[in-house]
């Protein structure tokens, strides 16, 4: 079974993308066109201006826009090191998961894995 990152590759419409530390992918607020796997690197999260999570190799991110009917981002999205990601634009990512449901399950659990390791953090700091 092809990881999220993997499958995002099979069926990207454009060639990886290669950021450099700092690089803003995304930024919170913003209409979002496509989802995004890091195939190297390092990608952190901010919301509101805060560092909220760290996501690495292998990890999906920015589906959220393409399944709400705004297709706002929620979050900002920033290079930590040089980095290479993979992406996919609306149309794509809904013929993957039509056509290949395991990928579907895959990126829910890449965001799932994400959720958790965040109500851990937010489990030790009291804020829950």
């Amino acid at each position: 079974m092809l990881n999220p990152v993997e499958t995002v590759k099979l069926f990207e419409s454009q060639p990886e993308q290669t950021l450099t530390a700092g690089d803003i992918i995304f930024r919170e607020g913003e209409k979002g066109q496509v989802m995004y796997g890091i195939v190297e690197g390092e990608v952190e999260m901010f919301i509101n201006g805060k560092v909220i999570e760290v996501i690495q190799q292998g990890d999906v991110f920015g589906q959220g826009a393409l399944v709400h009917e705004d297709y706002l981002r929620a979050s900002t999205a920033v290079a930590k090191t040089n980095c290479k990601l993979a992406f996919l634009d609306r149309e794509h990512f809904l013929f993957a998961v039509q056509q290949t449901p395991m990928f579907a399950l895959e990126v829910m659990r890449s965001y799932s894995d994400r959720h958790r390791r965040l109500k851990r953090v937010m489990d030790s700091l009291g804020n829950i």
